[in-house]
């Protein structure tokens, strides 16, 4: 299953980003074949930060909470809220997949 993963950051603790940013990265990469994209968002207005999105494979709700756990930005507070989505891809590249 395809999750949808929008985490929205905890200014609180945003000074700690650039601290941890390579411990980030990192993780990224050693989980690269669960977590299959991810990036920074924004506000579309505004292009104030609003936090972070991942698309993440797993077989279960479990396998992803303990991938959120797991990051370094979720160990320092970074993270003040996430929003879990299940997604079902139906069109990329051109192509309709189902």
């Amino acid at each position: 299953m395809i999750y949808a993963l929008i985490f929205e950051d905890d200014e609180k603790h945003a000074s700690k980003r650039p601290q941890y940013m390579a411990d980030h990265m990192q993780f990224l990469m050693d989980n690269q074949d669960s977590i299959k994209a991810a990036g920074p968002i924004k506000d579309a207005a505004t292009s104030t930060p609003a936090g972070g999105m991942w698309l993440v494979e797993a077989d279960s709700l479990g396998q992803v909470q303990e991938l959120i756990e797991a990051d370094p930005f979720w160990a320092i507070g970074l993270r003040k809220t996430t929003r879990l989505l299940e997604w079902s891809q139906v069109f990329a590249d051109g192509k309709r997949l189902i």
